[in-house]
């Protein structure tokens, strides 16, 4: 990268491509950074020692594998409050694409071995479930989308239970602010249009 690189805006999105790795990107980000900085508020002074233990490096893996279809399925459901005005009446079939390319981010990843095949794909059924059910209601604010997993992903903490009981208004408000970041980043790189029009073909190629 030249120095004068870093002035540069992002490429527009344009095309189903770059949209799905604007959301695996995210997804990810969304997740693994809240358990690392999380664990090392709760580890404090001793942060650099739990963040190097086998133990903890075993469980930090597993829980940002069970988080990663929740970041898919908020991120996801944020593309789609963004796209909806574009689908029009279209909403469902712009949601059935949009839906098909979360569902192709999680397939580009392999099977955890910390989670077994079983569970994985237990996470996808759970995952296009979460995405159908967003056409059942008007888009939601981006701040008021993380709320009903927010628990969930809470839970997944890799760090013990009884440490950890108080900070679930913390995870929540750490999520909903990260995603609107996403959010205002996103709007300023997306294509509308071109890309909700791509998404409504591809649900049209699918069901033809």
């Amino acid at each position: 990268m030249g120095f004068f690189d870093i002035f540069r805006r992002a490429p527009a999105i344009q095309g189903t491509a770059a949209l799905a790795d604007v959301i695996d990107r995210n997804a990810a980000f969304l997740i693994q950074k809240g358990m690392y900085e999380y664990s090392r508020a709760r580890a404090g002074h001793y942060a650099k020692v739990l963040l190097s233990e086998p133990e903890f490096l075993e469980a930090i893996e597993k829980s940002r594998w069970q988080g990663f279809p929740l970041g898919l399925a908020l991120v996801g459901e944020m593309v789609e409050g963004v796209l909806h005005a574009a689908f029009g009446e279209e909403r469902r079939a712009g949601l059935d694409g949009l839906t098909a390319l979360v569902l192709s981010v999680f397939d580009r990843y392999p099977v955890p071995p910390q989670i077994g095949s079983f569970a994985w794909e237990e996470a996808r059924s759970e995952l296009k479930r979460r995405l159908d059910r967003v056409g059942l209601h008007p888009p939601k604010f981006v701040k008021d989308i993380p709320i009903p997993l927010a628990e969930t992903y809470f839970d997944l903490m890799p760090i013990h239970e009884k440490l950890r009981a108080p900070d679930a208004p913390a995870i929540r408000n750490y999520l909903r602010v990260s995603l609107i970041n996403i959010h205002d980043e996103l709007i300023g790189r997306l294509d509308v249009p071109a890309v909700a029009q791509a998404l409504l073909t591809s649900a049209r190629f699918r069901s033809s």
